[in-house]
């Protein structure tokens, strides 16, 4: 079959990877000149699936009053006239019930751990390197309060078998010993010794020339101006580089998915929500992290990436905005001066952001659509690089008319409908 994949970040390079080992003809279109350069780019660098959780639950509502009114507080709400950004936080809003939390998180604990398996059964197969280490996580707490909060967390990290430890300061020491020059208090931490790290953006381009040795064929460099539908399926894409013909389409735009979609009558509910991050390079072997912190404080993550350290957080809405405010930089430099003010020169860092495709519940949109030959594979919000993998080998087995390797009830967007 020839599929044409539409868009070439994380998730649409895995999927055009899986669709390619399976025996289809795939074809990938993006307007960058390159694999992964937007928001695969440089990403907090994180493969979390303990961590795969909905920003919607309960007690965020009151967080959020909280964390507005914090300068260095991890969300950022920009008003516009915006209809769809509105709607997108009253969906949100829906969701911040206990119900719905634990609902939305069943949908997407499975195909995060499916992913981080389906990611070693690949980095096993063809030897794929992209700064990569099994370090786990550690979620970090400067008060001793957030340390005795935890009791719901860990029942849902039992209730889906994912292992844990449950640290005192010197516990944190033990598993970051470059958190011994923090200048803040640390009260303990809860560790996550099943996740993993790695650069998402070496890993898309080196994934694409595995691709392209699999025969993929790139049309970079390339707009995608228009969807040609009939009534019940897509028979084309106008580009800039002509007419793109395919027996399948797979749209996996991230947060440009829906301005896309729109115009042939499909609705998702994936919003753009900002994040920023900066890397820079290790200075101090011994005062830099090992693998990744979770500063709990500022909803940072401080994550090694080979001799670089990568620091990212912040939730920004305010529709399809690229600025890079000084303000969002002083909240990520905070948080490394605090926890690792030894570890590297954040005089040399560069400053990015990045454009998160969030849906108001949580879990991405993956598979069919209501014509016949396109499908979805977008929504991951700041999860694509924990969950590229599995949901590319979901969008396969979709295509193909397989059975899933895993519960996938609730991941389409029947839910929305």
């Amino acid at each position: 079959m020839k599929i044409t994949i539409l868009g070439a970040g994380v998730v649409g390079i895995t999927s055009a990877y899986y669709l390619a080992k399976a025996g289809h003809e795939v074809t990938v279109v993006d307007r960058q000149p390159d694999a992964g350069l937007e928001t695969s780019f440089a990403n907090a660098g994180e493969i979390s699936p303990g961590y795969a959780s909905p920003w919607a639950g309960p007690g965020v509502p009151a967080k959020a009053v909280k964390w507005l009114l914090d300068r260095y507080g991890p969300l950022v709400i920009r008003p516009r006239v915006d209809p769809a950004m509105w709607l997108f936080m009253a969906r949100m809003l829906r969701n911040c019930t206990s119900a719905r939390y634990a609902v939305n998180k069943s949908r997407m604990v499975p195909l995060a751990e499916y992913s981080r398996d389906c990611l070693r059964a690949l980095r096993a197969d063809i030897g794929i390197a992209y700064d990569e280490r099994s370090r786990g996580t550690l979620q970090l707490f400067r008060e001793r309060a957030q340390l005795d909060n935890i009791d719901k967390d860990i029942d849902v990290l039992r209730h889906y078998g994912v292992a844990y430890e449950v640290l005192d300061r010197d516990g944190c020491l033990a598993a970051e010993p470059g958190l011994a020059t923090a200048r803040v208090k640390i009260a303990g931490g809860l560790r996550l010794p099943g996740d993993e790290t790695g650069d998402c953006h070496l890993f898309t381009q080196a994934l694409a020339r595995q691709a392209a040795a699999l025969g993929v064929r790139f049309l970079y460099s390339t707009s995608i101006d228009d969807v040609v539908a009939e009534a019940a399926q897509v028979t084309g894409l106008r580009t800039s580089a002509g007419l793109v013909s395919s027996d399948a389409f797979v749209v996996a735009l991230g947060s440009y998915s829906p301005l896309l979609l729109g115009r042939i009558g499909i609705d998702i509910p994936v919003y753009p929500v900002k994040g920023y991050s900066l890397t820079l390079p290790v200075t101090a072997e011994p005062d830099a992290p090992i693998s990744t912190v979770m500063d709990e404080q500022h909803k940072v993550a401080i994550t090694r990436l080979g001799g670089r350290i990568r620091v990212g957080g912040t939730a920004e809405l305010g529709g399809y905005d690229s600025a890079l405010p000084p303000s969002r930089r002083a909240t990520l430099e905070r948080s490394l001066s605090d926890l690792f003010p030894m570890g590297g020169d954040v005089k040399a860092a560069s400053f990015w952001s990045g454009l998160r495709p969030m849906t108001p519940d949580g879990p991405p949109i993956i598979g069919a659509t209501r014509y016949r030959n396109l499908y979805l594979n977008t929504g991951h919000g700041t999860l694509g690089w924990t969950m590229a993998c599995g949901s590319a080998c979901l969008l396969r087995d979709l295509i193909a008319g397989s059975r899933p390797e895993f519960d996938h009830a609730g991941l389409s967007i029947e839910r929305y409908l």
